[in-house]
């Protein structure tokens, strides 16, 4: 193997030198920008991390979804996350001490228990109203046309639990129409009593009319008068200890807007 003449030793030596830097140069630029990559993502994380929780009604499931996209979309970076359940059980959760920033309640009875532990930052809003309406089969096959066919020999209604707001709706509106009724169950929140008659296992249940839009065809709606004497009004505020009080007022006044009723009025709510 030839060796380098004595003349050729520098240059050699040179280029050895030249070589040793470049790959230290690209080297320091896959640092440089893996790190820049590591900085970019753990930036793009914490941006996402910012998480505001709603508790909801359960008639409230659709609307507020799409009013939280309407958040999220107009709030990079902040997701909207959603518990919708029984008005009382979520007033019970709050009181207990689960983390949340704004409670929305289908009757003033579940907020009262929230007001009253101290725990709401102001004075509830009344945002929208509620009307019952009779869910039965498609096609109505038991030919129910108000209130007093529920008491037909063999009908089997399903009811809200009367601490529920919509349970004790129900419990207004029958007793306005002077209707006794013995309920196959009583629910924990309105969208558990729909699916009863949805899945067969009754054959009428006393729900909000804006769950009976909701699930299309899969049940149809029978008015009453009676109605008007079991008007809902729903309630909103934001929670005193909410953790993300800025974002809280802003959903806040989202929903009592313009904007928020554009949303809940061609649900089926209405004005209050």
């Amino acid at each position: 193997m030839p060796f380098a003449r004595p003349a050729d030793r520098p240059a050699a030596r040179m280029v050895a030198r030249w070589a040793i830097g470049l790959v230290g140069l690209v080297l320091l630029a896959g640092t440089v920008t893996g790190c820049g990559d590591d900085d970019a993502g753990s930036a793009e994380k914490e941006k996402k991390t910012t998480t505001l929780t709603v508790f909801a009604a359960a008639s409230l499931t659709e609307t507020f979804t799409t009013l939280g996209k309407t958040f999220e979309r107009a709030n990079p970076g902040v997701e909207v996350r959603f518990n919708f359940g029984g008005s009382s059980t979520l007033a019970q959760q709050i009181v207990q001490g689960a983390p949340a920033d704004v409670f929305a309640s289908a009757g003033p009875g579940p907020m009262d228990t929230v007001t009253g532990a101290g725990l709401a930052a102001d004075a509830p809003q009344i945002f929208v109203r509620n009307y019952l309406e009779i869910a039965v089969a498609p096609g109505n096959p038991h030919k129910i046309s108000g209130l007093k066919d529920l008491e037909k020999p063999g009908i089997k209604v399903v009811v809200c639990a009367e601490q529920v707001p919509c349970g004790d709706a129900a419990k207004k509106a029958l007793l306005a129409g002077g209707v006794s009724i013995d309920p196959v169950s009583l629910e924990k929140d309105v969208k558990s009593a729909l699916n009863k008659v949805v899945l067969g296992e009754a054959d009428a249940a006393l729900v909000y009319r804006t769950d009976i839009k909701a699930a299309g065809g899969k049940v149809r709606g029978v008015d009453f008068p009676e109605k008007y004497d079991a008007i809902n009004d729903y309630l909103i505020t934001v929670l005193s200890k909410a953790p993300q009080r800025d974002l809280a007022w802003r959903f806040l006044q989202m929903v009592v807007s313009d904007q928020g009723w554009n949303v809940l009025l061609p649900a089926g709510f209405v004005k209050p």
